[in-house]
């Protein structure tokens, strides 16, 4: 399954910070992850922390897949409104999951520290803002309930929106004080390079073609015909998981998003913001570190990734007449335009944990429009896994939920 289309901005940004060799012969492991994109390496960055042996493998080469071409906005917000997903699942699991979220906004703040990063961290403020005049009730009806729980949260008027931050045509929103912005490609790749450092040992070009299940044990056998045998193994593997499991739990949707030049005079009042609307599709909007806006969007019905691409000039004309219609004083220049494909749960909740038709093997599957999050919340979760513990939210987390 492609993945990404054109001009991903974060791979352009970045070239190739390391490369990897193909697996060439048999190997014997604790824990085999699949998937190198930045769910695989937070977890690998886990595991080698827990004192295991560790391999990991990609089908491409690292972190080309959808880390390539995510937003990387760091939100705690689920895309089930807060109230809305207590309605869903009961009080207990989601204020769990959305205080789950919110701190590992700062954990991964921590990560990125630990193996210095030149990834770019940085904590901003989030809005979610009523997209029509319809969504106001609902939107404060969702401020309250946040209140409620204790989370840091103040409605602004559409006026102190467009005074403060410059962006006009809004119904008023909710202004968050918790949120943040990476490059998740780059943290990726440092993540591996300072685990491999330590152990960690890393293939790229390396596909799983056939694997044997076991309670005690897995044995993959890969696309060059090599065996790894592991303890446990763990898919990190995200949308491209729906080819292996074969119920459907997850909506696998395109997203578009374009990137470029503004007035660097102008951008200081969104700089330190993450942007968002209650529109449906909705919009999303950050600063990059180096001084071009991201905007996404135009999310619709993946297909395939032909019929995706074909979209992409369109969406990206799209994407630039909202920048001019939020940010009209903006002088906005597009340099990169591409597509993804990310996935939609029927409550807005990650597939974190085992799988009955898969014995052996773990999932850390961080669908939804905050999936850096959820992976980081996986790094607890597998961590309580490989030593026998229960986690407070692998009940909301859980497959067949």
């Amino acid at each position: 399954m492609k993945l990404k289309s054109s001009e991903p901005f974060w791979l352009i940004k970045n070239g190739l910070p390391q490369s990897y060799p193909s697996l060439r012969q048999d190997l014997e492991t604790e824990v085999l992850i699949i998937g190198g994109g930045i769910t695989g390496s937070l977890i690998a960055h886990q595991c080698m922390a827990d004192g295991y042996k560790t391999v990991l493998i990609d089908r491409r080469e690292i972190g080309h897949g959808s880390t390539s071409a995510t937003t990387s906005m760091l939100q705690y917000e689920v895309d089930t409104a807060l109230h809305e997903l207590i309605d869903l699942i009961g009080e207990a699991g989601a204020v769990a999951s959305y205080k789950a979220c919110y701190a590992s906004i700062d954990d991964l703040a921590a990560i990125a520290k630990e193996v210095k990063s030149d990834c770019g961290f940085k904590k901003k403020q989030s809005l979610y803002y009523a997209a029509y005049k319809k969504d106001v009730a609902w939107l404060k009806k969702e401020l309250a309930t946040r209140a409620k729980y204790g989370f840091e949260v103040q409605w602004m008027e559409a006026k102190d929106i467009e005074q403060k931050f410059g962006i006009v045509g809004t119904q008023g929103g909710i202004l968050s004080a918790q949120g943040g912005s990476i490059d998740a490609f780059c943290l990726a790749h440092d993540l591996l390079a300072y685990n491999a450092k330590k152990g960690l040992v890393v293939y790229d070009k390396t596909d799983m073609a056939a694997v044997k299940y076991g309670k005690d044990g897995v044995e993959v056998t890969t696309d060059w015909g090599n065996t790894i045998k592991a303890k446990r193994l763990i898919y990190c593997n995200g949308f491209e998981s729906t080819e292996i499991i074969p119920e459907q739990f997850v909506q696998l949707l395109s997203t578009y998003a374009i990137a470029g030049e503004v007035d660097s005079a102008k951008r200081l009042a969104i700089d330190d913001l993450l942007v968002w609307n209650t529109a449906d599709p909705y919009i999303y909007m950050r600063t990059t570190d180096d001084n071009r806006l991201l905007i996404g969007g135009g999310d619709e019905d993946f297909m395939n990734a032909k019929k995706r691409d074909s979209h992409l000039n369109k969406k990206a004309e799209w994407l630039g007449k909202q920048i001019g219609k939020m940010l009209p004083s903006y002088a906005f220049r597009e340099d990169f335009a591409w597509a993804g494909t990310f996935g939609a749960t029927k409550d807005g909740l990650p597939y974190i944990g085992q799988h009955s038709g898969f014995a052996g093997a773990y999932f850390v599957l961080g669908f939804g429009g905050n999936g850096i999050t959820f992976s980081v919340i996986g790094m607890q979760m597998v961590s309580a896994f490989l030593k026998g513990e229960q986690h407070k939210l692998e009940t909301w987390f859980a497959f067949g939920r």
